[in-house]
């Protein structure tokens, strides 16, 4: 039989965890033994966890990270302490930035084992984005009140319900001819349950993770370009895509009600790649999953007669 976690029945606190990447990371805990307690602003959207515990097992908590006796409430009693708050909207530096500072104080104060604060490849207080000024501040912030913090860089994440591959399946779907805004922009999408098992194994151990920096990329770098051109294939469509010169993009990612905000193009135009200077995966015996071995089974819906898209193409070459 596998070793118990040391995590068997430790309450682990995560903040943000009702989104996307929040699901895959509760899962990770779940699985190890941990009672689970989800600090969130809207707390219900992450209800859909609850067949996955037993009894006593998963914990909802309203919270308001910009409120400090909040976050000291939704900490209290933690063993182990997990940020994933992320955002592109609102005062980033404080929801991103001072926010975490006080979720590493209130995991201080409590006394916690660990804490994990997930943070971005191109974090950066220089950089001309709030998301990556705001990232940035966190990692110092967190790692000021609590020095043994685990920070996790990770790349764009990718999944089957992420809103990045979607966001591009959904208008390769419906357009024969379509702009590629940074289309050499350079990404090393990293898969989704990759970037969770590497929390719950910074959590589970932080005498060996505790106070280390890691980026966390893929196992191939990709341009957008490439990226559609897979996504198009894996919905066996023939699309015509058009790289746009930056200062058109720019113009685009200005205006109010685009898919793409000023920030977002920005930091996709820098690209995301691992820098080579920090651990990564290797440190925690993960090997990355790359997007192909996922992309053709995701896109499946996305084609024009779903699951009968082979049969029907293989029956007209009879």
């Amino acid at each position: 039989m596998p070793a118990r976690s040391s995590l068997h029945g430790k309450l682990v606190t995560v903040f943000g965890g009702s989104g996307f990447f929040g699901a895959h990371v509760a899962q990770a805990l779940l699985e190890r033994g941990a009672r689970l307690r989800i600090a969130s602003r809207n707390p219900e959207t992450a209800f859909t966890l609850k067949p996955l515990a037993n009894l006593g097992q998963l914990q909802f908590a309203r919270c308001d990270i910009l409120n400090e006796a909040s976050v000291q409430a939704c900490v209290q009693g933690s063993d182990v302490v997990i940020n994933l708050v992320g955002s592109f909207e609102g005062n980033l530096l404080k929801l991103m930035g001072d926010a975490a500072g006080t979720i590493a104080e209130a995991a201080a104060s409590e006394g916690c084992s660990a804490m994990v604060q997930v943070s971005a490849i191109g974090a950066d207080e220089d950089s001309p984005t709030g998301y990556a000024q705001g990232k940035a501040r966190g990692e110092r912030l967190v790692l000021e009140a609590f020095p043994k913090a685990t920070v996790l860089r990770p790349s764009i994440i990718f999944g089957q319900d992420d809103n990045f591959l979607n966001m591009f399946a959904g208008l390769i779907q419906m357009m024969p001819v379509l702009p590629v805004f940074g289309p050499e922009a350079e990404l090393q999408l990293v898969h989704v349950d990759d970037c969770a098992e590497a929390v719950a194994l910074a959590a589970e151990n932080p005498g060996k993770h505790g106070g280390k920096t890691y980026e966390l990329g893929g196992p191939e770098v990709l341009t957008m370009m490439e990226i559609n051109q897979r996504i198009a294939d894996g919905q066996r469509r023939n699309r015509a895509f058009i790289p746009m010169p930056d200062a058109i993009s720019g113009v685009f990612a200005a205006l109010p009600g685009t898919p793409m905000g000023t920030d977002q193009w920005t930091l996709l135009k820098q690209g995301s790649t691992v820098s080579g200077d920090l651990p990564g995966f290797k440190e925690f015996g993960i090997e990355p999953a790359p997007l192909d071995l996922f992309l053709d089974r995701w896109m499946t819906h996305y084609r024009k007669h779903g699951r009968f898209s082979d049969k029907l193409a293989n029956a007209g070459k009879m």
